[in-house]
């Protein structure tokens, strides 16, 4: 059993990827506070844990009590989270979740991918 213990709140939070994803549930999101949540990890392993780690998202995050917003950085294209983007989306909305998406792109040392500017 985890210890019970006073949330962290943090700015920016990296989800782990392949099988550790797995170890992220409503709790982690419950304790571990970040105006972002950066999804990364773009595989097989992912695919298969990533639904019920965006479900968790929901669930912790409505445990806050507060009106913290919260935006979500997928870093791959992913049939998965296309599906829960849009079966929760009202639910997003309501827990004040902003999946951000971005078409952008940067070229640096003769390498193109895609990017998304976060500020604070």
């Amino acid at each position: 059993a985890v210890p019970q213990g006073p949330p962290v709140y943090v700015d920016l939070a990296y989800l782990p990827g392949s099988w550790s994803a797995r170890t992220v549930d409503e709790e982690f999101f419950r304790r571990v506070r970040s105006l972002c949540y950066v999804v990364s990890g773009d595989d097989h392993l992912k695919e298969g844990v990533l639904r019920p780690l965006l479900d968790a998202l929901l669930t912790g995050k409505h445990q806050w009590g507060t009106d913290i917003q919260v935006t979500l950085i997928p870093t791959f294209d992913s049939l998965v989270m296309h599906e829960w983007y849009q079966e929760t989306h009202d639910r997003q909305q309501e827990l004040g979740i902003t999946v951000l998406g971005s078409n952008s792109t940067v070229a640096m040392q003769d390498e193109t991918f895609p990017a998304c500017k976060v500020e604070f």
